[in-house]
């Protein structure tokens, strides 16, 4: 049985792929908003156990998420089709992880946009992948670190607090996830929290 055939048979990415089969994904409608696709790849671990990938976005003044965890993707350009499409090319971009070769769309998540006012006005929608055989990632400029977060421990609600975070010059207090110094919150939490609800 190949790694792709074990993680589908896992009875948690079981439980994910019925219910993202089986339900009708929230889709926002806003002619004047940038649309944007986000890939949330998920590979078994060397235990047996799937995992989660986050990339750490690189510092720029410009970037309203700079330094921020997130998934790969971005905002779509005139050649892409699809949303689809421009996760896997954001995905590629990013990573130099191709998930034409290696991976396989399980569902889609519910569209979402910033809940803070000034954040650019998008559309965010979250697309899951499973993949095979995962080649090491190739970080591209945009991206200062990346790694792998087990299911398992995403799912343990001890390491989701109330924390203090500094955007935009402004402490604030949210919802996060800490994880080995890296702290998920924001807009990745929510499409986060999402996902793990399907789970658990």
């Amino acid at each position: 049985m190949s790694s792709l055939e074990k993680l589908r048979a896992h009875s948690r990415i079981a439980r994910l792929a019925y219910a993202l089969d089986t339900r009708t994904c929230i889709e926002e409608e806003d002619e004047g908003a940038q649309k944007a696709g986000v890939a949330i790849l998920i590979r078994l671990g060397g235990n047996a156990e799937p995992e989660l990938f986050f990339i750490q976005r690189a510092v720029y003044d410009a970037d309203p998420w700079s330094g921020q965890i997130a998934f790969p993707g971005g905002r779509s350009e005139p050649g892409d089709e699809t949303l689809r499409d421009t996760a896997i090319r954001e995905t590629l971009e990013e990573t130099s992880i191709d998930l034409r070769q290696c991976g396989e769309m399980l569902g889609t998540l519910d569209d979402l946009r910033p809940t803070a006012r000034l954040l650019p006005r998008v559309i965010v929608r979250p697309y899951v992948f499973l993949t095979g055989g995962t080649p090491d990632p190739e970080m591209s400029h945009e991206v200062a670190a990346c790694f792998w977060v087990p299911l398992s421990v995403l799912l343990d609600r001890s390491v989701w607090k109330e924390t203090t975070v500094l955007a935009g010059g402004v402490e604030m207090s949210r919802f996060a996830f800490h994880h080995q110094g890296y702290v998920i919150w924001g807009m990745t939490e929510r499409i986060l929290s999402g996902l793990l609800g399907l789970v658990d």
